[in-house]
């Protein structure tokens, strides 16, 4: 129940979160991993960010040459929401990576219980194929 809540809160995404904290407001910005899938080269690329939906916009657009640029087109395959600490979205995005593992990524994006680390992740349910 309080997963699902989480995910509504969530779907405004780029979106900072509020606390009121007498009269002031503290504002807390929600950090994201995302997965892509270049259908052309047949590679997966994970990612974090405060805001995905510009990032994935710059993997498909930007003048730089980096990794991502060589792949392109991106399909947006998966969003997770890591929380308002960029350490736990970092060492998310670093464990994946390591792992070095295409079933670990098609199984996170297939919507499979995670557990260890991974169980922390929370799907924001805008990602469509």
């Amino acid at each position: 129940m309080l997963r699902e809540a989480r995910q509504r809160e969530l779907e405004n995404s780029s979106q900072p979160h509020s606390v009121r904290v007498g009269l002031a407001c503290i504002l807390f910005f929600m950090f994201y991993l995302y997965i892509l899938y270049s259908e052309s080269s047949d590679k997966y690329y994970v990612g974090y960010t405060r805001d995905y939906r510009r990032r994935f916009h710059e993997h498909n657009h930007s003048d730089r040459i980096t990794f991502t640029s060589k792949h392109r087109p991106w399909i947006l395959k998966a969003v997770f929401a890591c929380g308002e600490i960029e350490g736990d979205a970092i060492r998310l995005e670093r464990f994946i990576k390591k792992q070095k593992s295409r079933k670990l990524i098609e199984r996170i994006i297939g919507g499979e219980v995670l557990t260890g680390i991974l169980a922390q992740l929370v799907s924001v349910p805008y990602v469509r194929d």
